[in-house]
């Protein structure tokens, strides 16, 4: 299996990736985590990019607040999928991040999560590398079924919480 690459522009980024890695993990996806600045480090996140495909990368997952150019900075040096998280940062609330991540020049393109979605990046690629992975397009659509189950389990219990009686609730309104 492919392994994806996930690269934060600073530590500050790393709760937001964890979440990513939690996920990662959680479907058997094997990563490797760096700390590289587009600005401060831009030989070392471009070497990376640049031989990211030859080094087993599938998709590469680039977190970055404020400027966040480093979602940018990496595509611009790999044809793999990029996939940008914007973090928020100490300003506007991650505004900036998001749209300097999905503002990206034809030709280099962006895959952009929300604002610190770590766990959306996380699965897009998985997705991508489901399309060539039968085993994880089914761990895919297990932890679907789950996420809803779920779901329906917390609006079950709202129902019983909410709505004792729903005929007796009927016949008070009726009145």
């Amino acid at each position: 299996m492919k392994k994806i690459g996930i690269v934060m522009g600073s530590d500050s980024d790393l709760p937001v990736l964890r979440k990513a890695m939690d996920t990662l993990d959680s479907l058997g996806i094997p990563f490797e985590c760096h700390i590289y600045s587009a600005h401060r480090t831009p030989e070392q996140a471009r070497a990376f990019a640049l031989s990211a495909r030859e080094n087993g990368f599938g998709a590469i997952i680039a977190a970055a607040g404020m400027a966040a150019h480093l979602a940018g900075a990496i595509a611009a040096a790999t044809t793999l999928p990029v996939i940008g998280i914007p973090c928020q940062g100490p300003c506007l609330d991650g505004i900036d991040a998001l749209l300097s991540t999905v503002q990206m020049p034809s030709g280099i393109p962006v895959a952009t999560v929300a604002v610190n979605g770590g766990v959306n990046a996380a699965l897009l690629a998985a997705q991508i590398l489901a399309v060539e992975d039968p085993a994880l397009a089914q761990k895919l659509d297990a932890k679907r079924e789950s996420d809803a189950q779920k779901v329906l389990a917390k609006d079950a219990a709202l129902q019983a919480a909410l709505n004792r009686n729903p005929s007796a609730q009927e016949e008070e309104s009726q009145r």
